[in-house]
């Protein structure tokens, strides 16, 4: 069935992903555009843009509406905004039994202290996210007034080119070395962009109201393993250098912290109940 869907972040790393596995199955996707090139840009790919921005969310609802269902990819790492955003688009479906799928991050579990972190693991946020929680659970409850509502807690994104371990790659090619922040100890839960994009899909059409899926492919790579592989890929032999957190945080502030997190996750619940298999793996 050819389904009507409102995608926010479309543009995005992750949102130009699902777009492309919409667009692949033959469904219809309006996506958020924020300014006369990025509707060029959408139109480009057969998408129809819908101009508007997630800074100004009073129009968000009349396309929410009007879909089949939404997908909020976007964000403007502003909890504030993005809270005002999602709350827009949940009143306008409303007692619709229409799907509501919000996009989190594994970085809401903290550090898991070396045990597997499935989705009933208390939220001990990074600072850089620490605003996630309250709007996750927003979505959540917001089964009780007849929304489909999904949390979707993605790995560290990797693939086509772009996320974190592109930026490993970059360093590499730049410097000789690909640097990572800290020892390199910690674990990173991956997963490719595409398998990502698998999982919304699913996810759009399947899941439970109020249901919350960790998106990751199993692998428990340490960071320093990653970037030596990415520095491998990008002809710089495998050489890798650690960035002290100390530094780094002079550069990156909170998002420093956010990549020294050792984590373990379990995506069990995506592989039980949606079918759910990656088959891309960076190592």
């Amino acid at each position: 069935m050819q389904l009507n869907v409102f995608l926010t972040g479309a543009t995005g790393y992750i949102g130009s992903g699902i777009a492309d596995a919409l667009l692949a199955a033959g469904h219809c996707v309006v996506g958020l555009a924020r300014s006369d090139e990025a509707a060029r840009r959408l139109t480009a790919k057969g998408i129809t843009p819908f101009q508007g921005d997630l800074n100004s969310p009073a129009n968000l609802g009349e396309v929410a509406a009007k879909s089949d269902g939404v997908i909020h990819a976007g964000t403007t790492n502003d909890g504030r905004i993005d809270q005002e955003a999602v709350r827009v688009m949940l009143d306008a479906l409303r007692d619709t039994g229409k799907p509501l799928l919000y996009t989190s991050g594994i970085w809401v579990l903290g550090d898991t202290g070396g045990k597997i972190a499935d989705e009933t693991w208390p939220p001990n946020p990074a600072a850089l996210v620490a605003w996630r929680p309250g709007v996750e659970q927003m979505v959540l409850r917001a089964e009780r007034t007849g929304v489909r509502s999904v949390v979707i807690r993605p790995g560290v994104v990797y693939g086509r080119g772009g996320g974190i371990l592109a930026d490993f790659a970059k360093s590499a090619r730049e410097a000789g070395a690909a640097r990572y922040v800290g020892t390199g100890q910690n674990h990173w839960p991956l997963v490719h962009v595409e398998d990502l994009a698998d999982l919304y899909m699913r996810a759009f059409q399947q899941a439970a109201s109020g249901t919350l899926f960790h998106a990751a492919d199993g692998s428990a790579r340490r960071v320093r393993e990653i970037a030596e592989a990415a520095s491998l890929d990008a002809g710089a032999g495998g050489r890798a250098e650690s960035w002290p957190l100390e530094e780094a945080r002079k550069t990156l502030g909170a998002f420093a912290d956010a990549l020294v997190l050792d984590q373990l996750v379990s995506s069990e619940k995506a592989r039980i109940t949606l079918g759910w298999q990656p088959r891309k793996f960076a190592l």
